[in-house]
């Protein structure tokens, strides 16, 4: 399972985009030479929602531009637009509002002649979670000076009276709290890539996870267990299941 790292794994795909070199480089204070769209407050808007931040509150998309001396241009004026089906986006505020699911729909910026693209997936409400990988264990090495664990994960699911089993909930936002041991050095939640992370966000199978890295210099007693709990929210309240109480048995080899 390949999902991104960082703290909000998100699909923005525009950056700093330039004027080209043919046309006049713009060089007032308040003339835009390039922008990048901001992080989305979520990879992912509801089937009848508008596109929120983890606290549930409404959020357009915003993005930063900038002039030539690199300082930031205030309140540039932004056309949204939408160039696919599955989600709208209002034409000046970049609300964004679910239509029907789609695993991404591409949403344009444009700022004078700047253009960039940014990708939003829309999804079913989330309604529950389950633990998918809940229980595993780390056998660690005193003598490697890296032991990370498998991933424990879960699972997020919507219901459709029109399907009569829960179906996955796709590009959703899962965070992790190691709640047990209180020693924050001693086990602390990665990525796949070994990078710090709390956050993930759910594949297409509604999966969702972190791995665990242990620093057994750290430990108190040979064997011991850390405790993780996994967050779902929709509109900045848990979801049915939420937390769940992720459990990683760790001994030596």
């Amino acid at each position: 399972m390949s999902r991104s790292g960082a703290a909000i794994p998100l699909t923005v795909i525009a950056g700093a985009i330039l004027v080209a070199a043919c046309t006049e480089i713009p060089s007032g204070a308040s003339d835009v030479l390039s922008f990048q769209i901001d992080p989305l407050p979520s990879p992912s808007v509801v089937v009848g929602d508008s596109l929120r931040d983890t606290l549930g509150v409404v959020r357009g998309i915003s993005l930063t531009a900038f002039n030539y001396s690199g300082a930031e241009v205030e309140s540039p004026l932004v056309i949204f637009r939408t160039l696919d089906r599955g989600i709208r986006v209002d034409s000046l505020t970049g609300i964004v509002r679910g239509d029907s699911v789609r695993a991404a729909a591409r949403i344009v910026a444009t700022l004078g002649g700047l253009s960039g693209n940014v990708l939003v997936a829309v999804t079913q409400k989330p309604d529950s979670v389950v633990g998918s990988n809940a229980r595993d264990s780390l056998a660690y090495s005193l003598v490697d000076s890296v032991n990370i664990s498998p991933e424990l994960s879960v699972k997020v699911l919507t219901f459709s009276p029109r399907v009569p089993t829960d179906s996955a909930v796709g590009q959703w936002l899962v965070s992790f709290q190691v709640v047990s041991p209180g020693d924050t050095a001693l086990a602390h939640l990665v990525a796949d890539n070994g990078g710090r992370s709390s956050l993930d966000t759910t594949s297409a199978t509604g999966i969702g996870g972190r791995k665990i890295k242990l620093d057994v210099e750290r430990l108190t007693s040979l064997t011991d267990s850390v405790i993780v709990h996994a967050f779902v929210k929709y509109r900045g309240v848990n979801v049915r299941g939420s937390p769940v109480r992720l459990v990683l048995k760790v001994k030596p080899k």
